[in-house]
């Protein structure tokens, strides 16, 4: 039998101990497998805006007149309301941070959460991607995991930490509406940390096809060597396979298709009927779903949520009213 390259195992060897954010994946710990999970993708909301306004403008062509004059007013008035429901809640100016820089792995679930939290405040951030084999680009900190996120030049660390901390420098306006509701948005944060992310990854690995179709866009977003980026994709993603495994056992995980449809069929129930868990407007509860989510959507697993629960409307709510990433362009 011919041996693994020395790179080969080298790799992982490398990968088979690490966290992220706090939270233990299994006893097998792949470093660049289990941070950089999922795939990154969102809708293209200008083609949809644009085929709206086609859509008005053809039948402002068929009408005359008086009727044109109440259609034009007409979808002045949604367009006003569309811009109130959908609007971005940017810090009022005195208050945004003036530096933002967020340590992250493309792919990693709570990397995402950050950033949906971002991208929906509209704080501007800049990116480095760390290399999940040889972590240079935060070896100046002692907190070895991802995200970090430096905020005028504070250090910032673990998801729900950083967005509660941040949250409480720039969302004075922010209020506890009633006990009930606060109860019900930190229980739903938990239920993501501690329950919905370890029910994605025996999806995306649970067989050797969607786990190849994970570590493609893995390798192709994530801070990899080209060498790297060739070990990574065939022997991360048999690695994986096989800890998706014992990730199943671990979190009494017997069908990993039905635990991912149970959880997003949990999360509609607890909506209750209304467009957000935040009523008219997202609330952090609301962010963390969808930014667990979002790096799976367009992968088969998360095809398959939207095609078998009924989580597909508030997720593309959520796409639209978190919008751009506000991220700066290197």
């Amino acid at each position: 039998m011919r041996r693994a390259s020395p790179i080969t195992s080298s790799v992982l060897s490398r990968t088979l101990a690490t966290v992220y954010d706090g939270g233990a994946a299994t006893n097998i710990h792949p470093r660049f497998l289990l941070v950089a999970l999922f795939s990154s993708s969102r809708t293209n909301d200008s083609y949809t805006r644009h085929r709206w306004f086609s859509t008005v403008l053809r039948s402002f062509s068929k009408s005359s007149g008086q009727a044109v004059s109440i259609g034009l007013a007409g979808a002045l008035a949604s367009i006003v309301t569309a811009a109130s429901v959908y609007a971005k809640e940017p810090p009022p100016a005195e208050l945004m941070p003036k530096d933002v820089v967020l340590y992250q792995y493309e792919a990693c679930p709570f990397c995402n959460k950050v950033k949906a939290f971002l991208d929906y405040y509209d704080i501007p951030y800049t990116v480095v991607e760390v290399n999940p084999i040889n972590k240079k680009e935060i070896k100046w900190s002692d907190y070895k995991k991802v995200p970090i996120l430096m905020v005028d030049g504070q250090q910032l660390v673990d998801s729900s930490a950083i967005i509660d901390k941040l949250g409480e420098k720039i969302l004075l306006e922010k209020k506890i509406d009633s006990v009930a509701d606060e109860d019900e948005e930190t229980k739903w944060r938990r239920w993501v940390d501690n329950h919905l992310v370890h029910v994605l990854s025996p999806n995306i690995y649970r067989n050797t096809s969607e786990a190849l179709e994970s570590f493609d866009y893995i390798t192709s977003n994530g801070n990899f060597s080209f060498t790297e980026k060739i070990t990574v994709k065939y022997a991360g993603a048999a690695a994986m396979y096989f800890v998706s495994k014992n990730l199943k056992k671990k979190y009494n995980i017997s069908d990993e298709r039905a635990a991912l449809y149970e959880a997003a069929e949990t999360w509609v129930d607890a909506l209750n009927g209304r467009n957000y868990l935040g009523g008219s407007k997202p609330n952090l509860a609301d962010l963390a779903v969808f930014g667990v989510l979002r790096p799976i959507r367009h992968l088969r697993s998360g095809r398959d949520m939207v095609e078998h629960t009924r989580i597909g409307e508030w997720y593309s709510r959520m796409e639209r009213v978190v919008g751009e990433s506000s991220r700066i362009k290197s």
